[in-house]
């Protein structure tokens, strides 16, 4: 049949040979997923029923990455978000409803917390925070329409280590899902399927995708009701991941325990000359003693990665603070974490109000891939020279 070169520029009759293979997952692009006959088209973002049937929910190099996560983590299946904040909005939104109460760590992710008070609560949803060493007294806050709580261990700037068996224990007790925020483990430091937790959330843009240059999130779930849950809410709220982005990430995890023991090493070395310094009050790494929650860590982790926090002794303030910081040459300024360079920052403290008793005093330091004397004599040239 003869056609105008109209038609041959999308309608093709050419064919490339069959049979290549690579040691890379292809990068799968497209909005429109073609039926095999009329009878087969469905619009589901369920992979069990239809693998394939939008763009939206998943390409192969999406679905890849997600299942590569939840085997990695121990759990039943896992969503990819376009972000990790994504993924803690993707589990809030799967859990309440107007009028349900959760509990929040006093500790939790600045953004989570955003979201907590300025959307949840807009659509009567009932926060509340709780300190994040109280444990199993956290059944006390527990009430007839609590739903949800979230655990952050260890806290993204104070770094309080919690005991997140004894909050599962008493939520479980009661019929109340709990969610974790398993970002500084990189899903693998702390097994949070096996300590029951319904939810394990990451920023994969941290650890997995490893190299600063991606944006994604990713939520795994216990079990297939929990699967089923989420992924009505998943549909609705259109998230849709950059495959492209799922390609970097899926690339990063190759490399992810040789790059995780690496920064573990290097930030465990950098934090203890930290610790001996004078002008430093306490330094807030888990695998330290100096950290509320240690003996915790020590029970229920694996290892540790590269984030952490110091406080700095009076006379030390932000202003004094700000100009050592100016005065770094390797540690760069900007926030997130989980790549190769080694990062600073001086948080928000209104952003975890349960950080103010260290006034204006306190310092996050990630120390990603560089050596780690460098990185030690970086820190010694820009702060004792404020002395």
């Amino acid at each position: 049949m003869t056609t105008n070169w109209r038609t041959k520029s999308i309608h093709s009759q050419r064919k490339v040979p069959e049979g290549f293979r690579s040691l890379a997952t292809p990068v799968f692009r497209g909005s429109t997923t073609l039926f095999p006959r009329a009878s087969a088209i469905v619009d589901t973002w369920n992979q069990d029923e239809a693998p394939y049937t939008y763009g939206a929910y998943g390409t192969p190099t999406t679905l890849e990455l997600a299942a590569r996560i939840a085997e990695l983590e121990g759990g039943y299946k896992s969503f990819v978000t376009p972000g990790g904040q994504s993924a803690l909005i993707l589990t809030y939104m799967a859990c309440l409803s107007a009028g349900d109460h959760v509990l929040v760590p006093e500790s939790i992710y600045g953004p989570s917390r955003a979201f907590a008070n300025q959307v949840l609560r807009r659509y009567g949803v009932e926060v509340e925070y709780y300190p994040p060493l109280e444990g199993g007294d956290v059944n006390k806050r527990i009430r007839d329409n609590t739903r949800l709580i979230w655990c952050e261990s260890p806290g993204s700037i104070t770094m309080e280590i919690q005991d997140v068996p004894a909050i599962v224990a008493a939520a479980h007790a009661r019929n109340v899902l709990v969610a974790l925020d398993n970002t500084w483990g990189a899903g693998v430091l702390f097994d949070a399927f096996r300590h029951e937790i319904d939810f394990s959330v990451q920023a994969i843009t941290k650890y997995i995708g490893g190299h600063s240059d991606l944006l994604l999130g990713s939520v795994t779930v216990r079990d297939e009701a929990l699967y089923k849950r989420t992924g009505a809410v998943f549909q609705h709220l259109g998230m849709v991941a950059s495959p492209e982005d799922c390609f970097l990430a899926l690339r990063g995890f190759q490399t992810l325990h040789v790059r995780l023991k690496a920064i573990e090493d290097s930030a465990l070395r950098v934090a203890k000359w930290l610790a001996g310094r004078p002008e430093v009050e306490t330094v807030l790494h888990p695998a330290l003693p100096s950290c509320p929650g240690h003996e915790i860590w020590r029970r229920d982790f694996t290892g540790s990665s590269g984030l952490f926090s110091v406080v700095y002794r009076q006379p030390l303030f932000r202003q004094h603070l700000h100009r050592c910081m100016d005065r770094l040459r390797l540690f760069q300024m900007g926030y997130s974490w989980g790549g190769a360079s080694s990062l600073v920052v001086m948080p928000d403290l209104e952003e975890a109000p349960n950080a103010r008793a260290y006034g204006d005093r306190l310092v996050r330091f990630y120390v990603g891939l560089e050596d780690p004397d460098d990185l030690i004599g970086d820190i010694k040239q820009a702060f004792t020279s404020e002395q």
